[in-house]
């Protein structure tokens, strides 16, 4: 069935009267309009614009709770927890780390029934829908098919955190944000907006992750580097069945197709395949990046 186990989210609860406000006023996406029942891709960020934490931000209705429920790296929910805690001040708002108790699923294709709240990935319809129930009753929907999600996801040109960029590391442009819901442009403030506001209006996120495709089908080790000639184009993310997600300057992968020259990963041939979300200009096409205003 079209439906996986995912063991490596975790799940923040954010309840009380001042959750909306509280994270509407640090996070990229906007919160204040969810709907109970829906979602959106955010990320906490530092205040130099880079990302420490991404998470898909889902509103439970007040039947269920209320709140809302981050569904974020496992690894990370440990000290999201106490960032948002570090941001908290007077709010009204209890943050809990409840990855002991919930999990988190992947459905798609006609699958849509599973425990607790089910909710449509906001980032991209190709990727179904995320399911946040009972830890016991998620694991049993196993991890057969872990893999295919995986492959369809890098298929769509969704990255993930951990996988396809270092946290701390990357930008909110960079990693497709803007692209994909993650990122307001008219909400007003939050942690970075600065930062993140200046590369889309003077259009310098020249360092994308993009889906590729490699020859004959094979692929790299995941983090192996994107050369072209001698210079470093960036380097490649997950990886599976013939495609990846690279972190690439496009400027350079511009300029080394131009001198004729083929980009590399592991001694692989590849080439770059725009997804068809992506409104910004890939190497080879004259129309600007539309951040350029």
């Amino acid at each position: 069935m079209p439906r996986t186990f995912l063991p490596d989210r975790g799940v923040v609860r954010v309840t009380g009267e001042d959750a909306r406000s509280f994270l509407d006023g640090i996070v990229t996406s906007a919160v204040a309009d969810l709907a109970p029942g829906t979602a959106r891709w955010a990320a906490l960020l530092t205040p130099q614009g880079k990302i420490l934490f991404d998470f898909l931000v889902l509103a439970v209705p007040e039947g269920d709770g209320g709140g809302y429920l981050l569904d974020a790296p496992r690894a990370l929910t440990h000290d999201l927890v106490k960032r948002l805690a570090f941001y908290k001040l007077r709010a009204k708002v209890i943050i809990a780390d409840e990855s002991e108790a919930l999990a988190v699923a992947a459905l798609w294709g006609d699958e849509t029934a599973a425990p607790g709240q089910v909710y449509e990935d906001p980032r991209l319809t190709a990727l179904g829908r995320r399911a946040i129930g009972p830890r016991a009753e998620i694991e049993a929907f196993g991890e057969a098919a872990l893999a295919d999600y995986h492959a369809m996801r890098i298929a769509a040109g969704v990255p993930e955190g951990g996988k396809d960029f270092t946290y701390g590391e990357a930008f909110p442009h960079e990693v497709l944000m803007d692209q994909l819901g993650g990122v307001s442009f008219d909400k007003g403030c939050y942690v970075g907006q600065e930062v993140v506001s200046r590369m889309q209006h003077r259009g310098t996120a020249r360092t994308r992750i993009v889906p590729v495709v490699f020859t004959g089908g094979f692929v790299p080790e995941d983090g192996a580097a994107v050369v072209a000639g001698e210079k470093t184009l960036g380097h490649v993310g997950s990886c599976a069945r013939g495609r990846g997600l690279a972190m690439l300057r496009l400027d350079r992968v511009a300029d080394a197709l131009a001198a004729g020259l083929t980009p590399t990963a592991g001694g692989l041939a590849l080439t770059l395949e725009k997804p068809g979300f992506a409104t910004f200009a890939f190497p080879g096409e004259s129309a600007p990046d539309p951040a350029r205003g």
